[in-house]
């Protein structure tokens, strides 16, 4: 079975860390971009953070830039997405989601295939 399976999140107070994991069963991330998201019930779904398949071309969402960072290790076959200085605007369902390809063009133009069933970050004191 093809799935993707986000680890990582939880309850954390305002200005936390968390890391959260992105791996994948039944077939490999290596070669294609990643992308991170995140939703609240009842809101548009935001894309957080994007990375290619070499780490070359990284992209973030305003609202994260400098809290955010987005990293893969292909020797494990896993992307991260490391959060700092968290914000209760942070909660969310976090989702990664593979892409079609490796990310070739500009980052708003990847397409995703493959998505997680989410991992739930809550900031809260």
């Amino acid at each position: 079975q093809l799935q993707l399976v986000e680890s990582g999140g939880g309850l954390v107070q305002p200005g936390g860390s968390l890391r959260l994991s992105c791996a994948a069963s039944g077939f490999t991330l290596n070669n294609h971009a990643i992308g991170w998201f995140r939703q609240v019930p009842g809101m548009e779904r935001e894309g957080v953070a994007s990375i290619s398949s070499t780490s070359i071309s990284i992209n973030y969402a305003d609202s994260v830039k400098g809290r955010f960072t987005i990293s893969r290790d292909n020797a494990k076959d896993t992307v991260y997405l490391q959060m700092n200085s968290l914000k209760p605007e942070d909660t969310a369902t976090y989702y990664c989601a593979r892409g079609l390809n490796s990310g070739l063009g500009p980052p708003e133009s990847w397409v995703y295939m493959y998505w997680g069933q989410g991992t739930q970050v809550t900031v809260s004191s």
